[in-house]
């Protein structure tokens, strides 16, 4: 580990923490980033959850201290998350470095289906989501699943389902962070026990992340969606652009 390697481990932790606080798919840019410095496709998905954990966790008592909690919203759907989280955090914790490599990439091609769709206009003070209680239970286990899996990007499919539950930007960034960190939290002791996390690049990008997280809470809630939506518009085409193979 250089220190050029350092530096661009915390920077690139401070720009993923402020993109996954604000819209989400900020470890398409850590997970290559820890290949470049030179860890196996597996081990760089194992160690990035550290630095996701400590922004999550920052990022959610940032929200909470400007006055904007997601904690009582997101308890509903914790259950399916942790259980999509850990049954994916296995299955991928057993797979080749080069199979995981191909999966990410089919998996960017993927995300371009909540993407591209555009959840309609919620109904004056609705703010719980409009399907049944076991499609909401299917519909998070789903995302627990591939988060637990990938984590890149789920903070995208986290946000367009709480937008379709009548959530503003804001008040959604609150509750996916939330979400999030315990999404992260049910995945990474898999890759703990498999040893699949590198500790050195791992407090390095969580230094970073940790920074990221807590500015991305206060531009989020100081900003509100005309800051939101400009970065969640740059995290699409990251994604749009990595599918098309443009990086």
């Amino acid at each position: 580990m250089t220190p050029v390697h350092a530096t661009m481990l915390v920077a690139g932790g401070l720009a993923a923490g402020i993109v996954n606080t604000l819209a989400g798919a900020g470890s398409l840019l850590t997970v290559p980033l820890l290949v470049l410095v030179g860890l196996p496709g597996n081990f760089a998905n194992g160690t990035n959850r550290v630095g996701v954990l400590i922004q999550n966790a920052v990022a959610a008592w940032r929200f909470r201290a400007e006055g904007v909690s997601g904690f009582r919203e997101s308890l509903t759907v914790l259950i399916p998350i942790a259980l999509g989280s850990l049954a994916g955090a296995f299955i991928i914790s057993h797979v080749a470095d080069k199979t995981f490599e191909r999966a990410f990439g089919v998996v960017m091609v993927l995300l371009l289906i909540p993407i591209l769709w555009r959840p309609s206009v919620p109904a004056a003070g609705q703010t719980g989501p409009r399907w049944s209680a076991r499609i909401s239970f299917l519909v998070f286990l789903g995302i627990g699943l591939y988060g637990g899996a990938f984590q890149a990007g789920v903070g995208i499919a986290l946000l367009f389902a709480l937008s379709y539950g009548g959530y503003g930007l804001v008040h959604a960034n609150s509750i996916k962070v939330v979400i999030n960190a315990v999404l992260t939290l049910t995945a990474l002791p898999v890759f703990l026990l498999e040893g699949q996390v590198v500790w050195l690049p791992a407090l390095l990008l969580g230094v970073g992340f940790a920074a990221g997280g807590a500015l991305g809470a206060r531009f989020a809630v100081r900003g509100g969606e005309r800051v939101i939506r400009p970065v969640l518009a740059l995290s699409v085409l990251a994604l749009a652009g990595r599918m098309v193979g443009l990086y």
